[in-house]
């Protein structure tokens, strides 16, 4: 068997964090049971991602993170806020040819909005 990818995200309150992971990604909430909610992808191509409780708060910067790649990074940021992001930084980054806005979701995590790329100088 090829091994697969699933992601665990922790988080203070799943429940409460599921709809933006949700939104964010067009994953549908599958459901919980205690310390934990299931996310999978409504198109089935992706991984799982499980919101996982923990008791203690976030705590400084991942050490791992997301990264969102889509072709328009300014609109897919806007769209993000408007679920409960926050814009971490105004300005658009760039290096190797890959742009990107760093952002946070309603808990504090950090994650990018990347171009993969894509954009065209």
């Amino acid at each position: 068997m090829t091994p697969t990818i699933g992601l665990v995200l922790d988080c203070t309150d799943p429940d409460a964090l599921s709809p933006f992971w949700a939104g964010a990604l067009d994953y549908a909430i599958l459901g919980g049971a205690g310390n934990y909610v299931v996310l999978m992808p409504n198109d089935g191509d992706g991984p799982k991602l499980l919101l996982q409780r923990v008791t203690e708060a976030k705590v400084g910067k991942n050490r791992m993170h997301f990264d969102v790649h889509v072709i328009d990074i300014e609109t897919e940021a806007s769209r993000l806020t408007s679920l409960g992001a926050v814009r971490l930084d105004p300005t658009i980054q760039s290096e190797h040819g890959t742009s990107w806005i760093l952002m946070a979701d309603p808990a504090g995590n950090e994650f990018c909005v990347c171009d993969g790329g894509t954009t065209v100088s």
